[in-house]
């Protein structure tokens, strides 16, 4: 396994400081947002040059760092038209952007059929799903242009919200870069979640061939809610997920999720030395 920390749950400071802070802390990947993570300049499409590409590049490098994800999670269920559009741009620019970076996995998740990007009982049609199929599938065919993964992040109160559904949008795009981050934790609501090491499961039996990034988090019911945090902070038995990860996916990418600056360490340590049953 290689574990990594989404960059922007590393204590703030500059890119260049937090890439020093997760590298002494053991990481060896992270997950990059740029609008969480960088705020003294501007990230937006025209910002993403070569340039700018190869400079992180080569600093991810000073430090043995690798960008498991690019992450671009931005509504492609938007019902505005002209949204869509804005929406797709952003998607092709990290996608050029991550071809120089060095990154190849470019991570959406996938959407609500409002411009609130809530959920609401539309939300798990057969109409929102064809929506974001249909607004997906240019995102899918700029990523086979610039060879870079495109993986979607199966979430429950989304609209591809379990393992089924994420396999229809994986049928129904049909292309080799379209791939899959798999959180299990994201899968699960209050309803399913006393059960959650079969959900766990049945994800990795439909998804686990096109799985090429995992998240790692823990969770806890509080009310009507499903409350993640860092692993090992929760009630979350890992044996599915490290077993499957161990033996079926060599070398993979995880990144630990909701994790803070005096815990993310401890939950990396947590994760490494885990003894599966």
């Amino acid at each position: 396994m290689q574990i990594g920390i989404r960059l922007h749950d590393v204590a703030p400071g500059t890119i260049e400081e937090r890439l020093k802070i997760a590298s002494e802390q053991g990481f060896s990947c992270v997950h990059l947002a740029l609008t969480k993570t960088i705020n003294d300049h501007s990230v937006e499409n025209s910002a993403l040059t070569p340039g700018f590409a190869s400079y992180l590049r080569n600093k991810f490098g000073e430090y043995h760092m690798d960008i498991a994800v690019l992450g671009c999670y931005l509504n492609l269920a938007h019902p505005d038209p002209e949204e869509i559009k804005k929406i797709q741009e952003r998607y092709f620019a990290h996608l050029r952007f991550a071809s120089i970076l060095g990154c190849s996995v470019v991570g959406t998740e996938t959407g609500n059929p409002n411009p609130e990007y809530r959920f609401e009982p539309a939300s798990h049609t057969e109409e929102a799903l064809q929506t974001f199929i249909t607004n997906f599938r240019p995102v899918v065919e700029c990523a086979e242009k610039f060879g870079v993964i495109m993986a979607i992040e199966p979430v429950w109160s989304h609209i591809v919200y379990n393992s089924k559904q994420a396999l229809k949008v994986l049928k129904a795009i049909n292309s080799p870069n379209l791939r899959i981050i798999l959180d299990p934790v994201n899968l699960l609501s209050v309803e399913n979640s006393s059960e959650y090491d079969k959900v766990i499961q049945e994800a990795i039996e439909d998804l686990g061939e096109y799985t090429d990034v995992l998240h790692m988090k823990d969770f806890v019911i509080e009310g009507d809610k499903v409350v993640s945090g860092a692993p090992g902070t929760g009630v979350m038995k890992y044996d599915t997920i490290l077993n499957f990860a161990k033996k079926e996916k060599p070398y993979i990418q995880m990144t630990i999720e909701d994790s803070t600056p005096d815990n993310a360490e401890w939950s990396r340590k947590f994760l490494e030395n885990y003894s599966c049953n």
